[in-house]
């Protein structure tokens, strides 16, 4: 799998629109309202708040290796209040500040792992995420040359990693498991890589990027 070949993949979740969203712009693309997946998914009675979704968005970064793409995540720290350790994309709450959406991920990106955003370059978007915890999340796919600097910020990512493409491409690695929460049961997609475990939101992404990028 190669950067031109994601980018042409990504460019077919809109049919007739040039680029990934209507426009070659970036900032103009990323704007463009794509499907919707989210929590909901694998649990249909899933009640989201009732408050107003919060827009987030994180960066999708693939590694573009000689040997194969690969992508960066991270983990986050263990004394965060909100998903203590979890493996997470780069990303957080789209700000008044932000531009758009590309603007946020690129932003938040560089605070949490140092990557500066002239090294990313945007080649598209997946479908919009919606968090049972109220997040509307837009992920931003970049595509990284390395080799790269990266200065973890230490308060909230305890390690930043890579996970090869073609694992994640592999629907056999897509677990689907259900537990118990708050008296009901839940299901949800584990990814387990590493001794790891993907799962929620960032898990839900993969998948995504997954189907986007099949054959």
């Amino acid at each position: 799998m190669t950067p031109e070949r994601v980018a042409e993949r990504l460019a077919r979740q809109t049919p007739g629109r040039r680029g990934f969203g209507g426009s070659a712009d970036p900032v103009e693309a990323a704007a463009f309202r794509h499907a919707i997946r989210g929590d909901h998914d694998l649990n249909p009675g899933l009640t989201l708040p009732s408050t107003a979704l919060r827009p987030a968005a994180v960066l999708v970064p693939l590694i573009s290796h000689d040997a194969g793409m690969a992508v960066l995540l991270t983990q986050r720290t263990a004394h965060l209040t909100a998903h203590a350790g979890q493996i997470s994309f780069p990303g957080g709450r789209i700000e008044e500040h932000d531009a758009d959406a590309v603007a946020a991920a690129l932003r938040e990106t560089e605070e949490e792992v140092g990557l500066p955003r002239d090294r990313v370059e945007v080649i598209g978007r997946l479908d919009t995420y919606v968090t049972g915890t109220g997040f509307e999340i837009t992920p931003i796919v970049g595509t990284i040359a390395p080799p790269y600097p990266l200065t973890i910020d230490p308060f909230e990512v305890a390690e930043a990693f890579e996970v090869p493409l073609g694992y994640i491409l592999d629907r056999r690695n897509h677990q689907r498991v259900e537990r118990e929460s708050a008296g009901r049961v839940r299901a949800f997609f584990i990814l387990p890589y590493d001794g790891r475990n993907i799962w929620g939101a960032t898990a839900g992404i993969l998948v995504n990027l997954a189907e986007v990028l099949a054959d």
